[in-house]
């Protein structure tokens, strides 16, 4: 059987008409995210918590690594339903997530180690004391800026000052101390 030109033309221009329309960079529908809010699209925090400082004010000292911090007396941070406190200093030139086992801070450090090829922006310290180098990023956490003053976060008593920031594990006494210049874990 010999189907006509007109009708080829005709069949084939069909054809490119149902291919055209069914080819779409659009999906209909919405996007579904159980346990997300409206709109499909889950919640953060807008804004960073505030945190102030603590009602009696006293002089804190310049810490150094030697030094223990007081355990009594300062803020208490809570955790987020995670387990976690997420912090920045008052310079803002460091940002630190805290849990019960470890801390870990970001800074853009002076002369710092290299870790796979690129300079270390990142430090993590165990209760336990031991250390580690990370070149990453800690992302969009919503982080308390702190003040000049001691907090107590998760099992961590934190001594903010201008020359840097000492966390000491309450249980273990083991920790460190940060600023962009370097880090002593003890």
């Amino acid at each position: 059987m010999r189907i006509s030109h007109g009708i080829r033309a005709g069949v084939a221009a069909a054809l490119l008409v149902a291919a055209a329309a069914g080819c779409s960079t659009t999906t209909d529908g919405a996007a579904r995210c159980p346990g997300c809010g409206p709109g499909g699209e889950p919640s953060f925090p807008t804004s960073k918590p505030t945190v102030s400082p603590p009602t009696t004010p006293t002089p804190s000292p310049t810490p150094t690594p030697t030094q223990q911090p007081p355990f009594g007396g300062g803020q208490t941070l809570p955790p987020s339903d995670t387990g976690y406190v997420y912090i920045e200093t008052k310079s803002g030139l460091t940002r630190c997530q805290i849990n019960a086992q470890a801390i870990g801070c970001e800074s853009d450090f002076t002369n710092p180690p290299v870790v796979n090829g690129e300079p270390a922006n990142g430090v993590e310290v165990t209760a336990s004391g031991s250390v580690r180098w990370i070149a990453g990023n800690l992302g969009d956490i919503p982080t308390t800026p702190l003040d000049y003053a001691t907090y107590h976060a998760v099992g961590w008593t934190i001594d903010a000052s201008p020359d840097g920031t000492r966390f000491t594990n309450d249980g273990t006494s083991h920790g460190m101390f940060i600023s962009t210049e370097g880090v002593k874990v003890f």
